[in-house]
């Protein structure tokens, strides 16, 4: 009498399908940011490269003209070379790096609450993100005016550290700081959401394995350790900010 012997079902066709779908329905969430992130981002930027190349008056044709434009700028334009290109590059450097770490040290600190009052901080941290520009702008303005009005001026001639306002929005003193203080305060968005949720993803057992292990310090080998990978994401994402910033 024969034996027969029963062959067990291939799952790989049904995985694949599995991964398939899988995969798509990821590209699917990815596609709209994708996509406005070409239209609003990289297409403009590109433009703007090609036109720097380019003798354009916003009215004729744009005429091939090399690096004349650079050439000029670097050797014959005072006014960038004095007061554009280090103001830029001094906003880029502070708003960069700072805004880095201002994220990453309020996402840590917001990490180590418990959850309703951290859902709840954490809504008012990412908020600046969720308000319109123009609202906030006002809102600035009023901080900044430059008469007793304003907060700041009201506080200062309160305490007696000035004898008349401060002129913050029409002073070429005061501009730039202001312009770090507003950028470094709407900076708090995606970013620090993602630096977060990224240090409370972090599995709970490496911490366990580590106070078994007697390690110290579990902010060095297991938050910049495991965090990396989202801590570069956001170091490129200021990278590109300060790159538009100074194109």
């Amino acid at each position: 009498m024969k034996s027969i012997t029963l062959k067990k079902p291939k799952k790989k066709y049904y995985q694949s399908l599995a991964a398939r779908k899988e995969a798509q329905t990821a590209y699917g969430f990815v596609a709209p940011y994708v996509l406005l992130f070409f239209v609003f981002i990289i297409l403009p930027v590109s433009v703007a490269i090609y036109l720097s190349f380019t003798k354009f008056d916003l009215i004729g044709t744009p005429e091939f003209v090399g690096v004349n434009n650079y050439v000029y700028l670097l050797t014959s334009d005072e006014e960038f070379m004095k007061n554009i290109l280090p103001n830029t590059l001094k906003y880029s450097l502070i708003v960069g790096p700072v805004g880095y770490m201002l994220s990453f040290i309020l996402a840590w600190l917001l990490a180590q609450i418990p959850g309703k009052i951290r859902n709840i901080l954490a809504i008012i941290i990412y908020s600046p993100s969720l308000t319109a520009g123009v609202t906030m702008s006002v809102v600035w303005k009023i901080i900044f005016a430059g008469d007793s009005s304003g907060y700041i001026n009201s506080l200062l001639l309160q305490l007696n550290l000035i004898v008349e306002p401060i002129q913050f929005l029409q002073s070429e003193e005061w501009l730039l700081p202001i312009m770090i203080i507003v950028s470094l305060w709407s900076s708090m968005g995606i970013g620090f959401l993602a630096m977060l949720s990224g240090i409370l993803n972090i599995d709970q057992s490496l911490y366990e394995a580590a106070y078994m292990d007697g390690m110290k310090s579990k902010f060095q080998e297991i938050i910049l350790g495991e965090g990396g990978t989202v801590s570069f994401a956001k170091s490129l994402l200021e990278i590109a900010n300060g790159t538009l910033n100074l194109i």
